[in-house]
């Protein structure tokens, strides 16, 4: 059985990509195996984990359930698109530091991208709200403390 492809135009990162895509691929697969950005995790693969979390035209989405397809026309960023031209951490990333927010690391690039955009909607206003618009974002190691110490320093709700 064959199945069309679609040549499919996006701006990952800020750099704009073509790809002709098959429908069935998920953003997370052309992500990491044909852009080669392998900081976005594949995780449970059935979007519970959060892993996998990226940004799709400014709204944060679990790549290993959107078809990649999804992206034409759109803005896509990844963990390494988080960074400062220069390199510089971002705030966020810093603060994930600060606060000892990871320990294996697996699942900090998926929380970072959550993080950021709990910030930008506005859901940081006492933590338990930052518990809940990151909830959809599992840490196998516990590291939820220090996750969401680092959302509020971020969000400048700490010093």
């Amino acid at each position: 059985m064959s199945t069309s492809e679609n040549i499919v135009e996006a701006t990952v990162n800020g750099r704009p990509v073509r790809l002709a895509l098959d429908p069935r691929e998920s953003l997370l697969d052309v992500l990491r195996e044909r852009l080669g950005l392998t900081g976005t995790k594949k995780g449970c693969d059935q979007g519970h984990c959060g892993a996998c979390t990226v940004h799709l035209a400014g709204r944060r989405v679990v790549s290993c359930l959107t078809p990649a397809v999804q992206a034409a026309g759109q803005d896509v960023t990844t963990i390494e698109g988080v960074a400062g031209p220069d390199g510089s951490l971002h705030p966020l990333q810093r603060a994930f530091v600060d606060h000892d927010a990871l320990q294996c690391g697996y699942c900090t690039p998926g929380q970072i991208m959550s993080g950021l955009a709990c910030i930008a909607e506005g859901h940081t206003g006492s933590d338990d709200e930052i518990r809940e618009y990151l909830s959809g974002n599992l840490c196998r190691c516990g590291a939820y403390a220090g996750i969401v110490a680092a959302v509020r320093q971020a969000a400048g709700r700490e010093a």
